[in-house]
């Protein structure tokens, strides 16, 4: 049996299904560039059948990605499949990953069937995904509360059927590593083609087992593990890819077993994941957390200090974090600003450097001192800026009187061209300056969530503002960056409108086309 462990990603699918705000086609395709330079096997990037947005969204994806397979997620319904087959059509390989439940729960209380019913949909609908590419999964939802027997029926059926890889989910994350690998051995032993195909686990965390389930699994023979960055996913999250890529590396000795992960890209990949998703990483998380590799204890900190190894079993070099935070300022060349990009494992096609050069200069003399995580969330804005945006803040004027507890502001935006002020007052200048601006843009979006963090440390830290607000039944999120909190704030609330202001012209267009439809008698 072979000793790599394909790594199979779905960030893009079971991980954006938890996001408060849909990401955009531009936000997936960029986390789908970062997970081809991580190195994964295979990336999961939508249910296309699910909107025409996510269908939109794999179809970019599949066209851009060379490097990983591309695969896309359908119900054992002829129509998914149909869909899959359509937006993934432009890659030169990809994959159709087909499930249905198995558990008894779920074959009577929601697919209201029963068991030899779901085991022909399967059958049926494997071969129907063949018909578009070998490389068909089956997964069997809720294996791990699914009875042996059934399940071992299942899987054999499958195999019959065509499906190269063999998903078995712990959905619910019921299992414990004993129970869960218990299953995996039981069916390398009882399901006689069982050779004919790889075998797959994809485990959740609602007791914090995921990742436990899934190196148990993989010491039984499973070949493949099913993942997300930073873990996300639906309620508590999915196995933590990074967590997955790390214990396989360090303990190769021990495991036998081995992955294509560049662990280099995990710090940056986890970074954009984070940000993209507004899914802030806890600071004690394994690998990617904050306190991850700090040491506070004198204890360690003298261990630490006459051996690295005394207290750290990895090193952050190895997942591309830096050590050091290299200081710059307004007189550091842009060779200066390549290097240190060069450094923390960005190349040059990853930013703009005429752009990012220009904000670093800005930033370097209100701050005087610019510092490598400044330069990260600098690029994260720039991959955010559009050519196509329709509000621009031209100009923003606060004053605030504590005394009297309010604040005025004076925004002026510039739409299509046109310039429009207004003035209003607050219960502060955050709150001042958006109703200027739902003044003078006349959009109607009710913010639900503001979070205000810090980016880097000290009194210059740049301030991130995210927020979420819903807009004609949809949620958007949107992120400003500034050394003024208000300012990031402004920014953020303008990010959200440019949002909303596509989403207005797709819609537009969609009702056009459907008018002309009309008109043509349905052709």
């Amino acid at each position: 049996m072979s000793n790599r462990v394909i790594i199979f990603d779905t960030t893009l699918r079971d991980g954006e299904q938890a996001l408060a705000a849909s990401l955009t086609v531009k936000e997936k395709l960029q986390i789908a560039l970062s997970l081809e330079r991580l190195g994964v096997d295979v990336m999961e990037v939508g249910f296309p059948v699910s909107s025409p947005g996510d269908f939109d969204s794999v179809q970019t994806i599949a066209r851009t990605v060379k490097n990983s397979r591309v695969c896309a997620l359908a119900r054992a319904l002829e129509k998914d499949i149909d869909a899959a087959a359509q937006s993934l059509s432009v890659a030169e390989q990809f994959r159709i990953h087909t499930f249905i439940s198995t558990s008894t729960i779920h074959v009577e209380s929601k697919l209201k069937r029963s068991f030899d019913q779901v085991l022909e949909m399967a059958v049926g609908a494997v071969k129907y995904a063949r018909r578009f590419t070998d490389d068909v999964e089956f997964s069997c939802e809720d294996a791990g509360r699914t009875p042996i027997d059934n399940l071992c029926r299942m899987v054999e059926e499958a195999i019959k059927a065509g499906a190269k890889t063999i998903n078995i989910p712990d959905t619910v994350g019921y299992t414990v590593p004993s129970e869960f690998g218990g299953i995996i051995e039981t069916l390398f032993n009882r399901v006689p083609n069982i050779d004919q195909a790889v075998i797959s686990v994809h485990c959740h965390d609602d007791l914090g087992l995921s990742v436990a389930n899934s190196i148990t699994a993989v010491q039984q023979g499973a070949r493949q593990i099913e993942c997300t960055v930073n873990g996300i996913g639906e309620r508590a999250g999915n196995c933590s890819l990074e967590e997955i890529a790390m214990i396989l590396s360090t303990r190769k000795s021990t495991l036998g077993l081995e992955t294509g992960i560049n662990a280099k890209e995990i710090h940056r990949t986890s970074s954009l994941v984070s940000q993209l998703c507004n899914m802030p990483v806890q600071a004690n998380k394994a690998i990617v957390g904050a306190n991850a590799f700090t040491h506070s204890s004198g204890i360690h900190q003298d261990g630490m200090l006459k051996s690295q190894n005394t207290y750290e079993i990895m090193t952050p070099e190895s997942i591309g974090l830096p050590r050091n935070n290299l200081n710059m300022t307004s007189r550091s060349g842009r060779h200066v600003i390549k290097h240190r990009m060069e450094e923390m494992g960005y190349s040059e096609q990853d930013y703009d450097m005429d752009s990012l050069y220009e904000s670093f200069l800005t930033l370097a003399d209100k701050k005087g001192q610019v510092f490598d995580y400044d330069l990260e969330a600098l690029t994260f804005m720039e991959a955010q800026a559009d050519d196509e945006n329709h509000f621009k803040l031209e100009q923003l004027v606060v004053h605030s009187d504590s005394s009297e507890g309010n604040a005025k502001a004076t925004v002026t935006l510039e739409m299509d061209g046109k310039q429009i002020t207004e003035t209003a007052t607050g219960n502060g200048p955050v709150d001042a300056a958006y109703i200027a601006m739902a003044q003078a843009s006349k959009c109607d979006i009710n913010i639900t969530s503001y979070q205000l963090s810090a980016k880097g440390e000290g009194q210059n830290a740049l301030g991130q503002v995210d927020i979420e607000a819903s807009y004609n039944g949809q949620s958007f999120h949107g992120v400003g960056l500034a050394t003024d909190v208000v300012q990031a704030s402004v920014e953020a609330l303008i990010h959200v409108m440019n949002l909303t202001w596509r989403a207005d012209m797709v819609a537009d267009c969609k009702e056009k086309i459907q008018q002309k439809r009309r008109e043509l008698g349905g052709v």
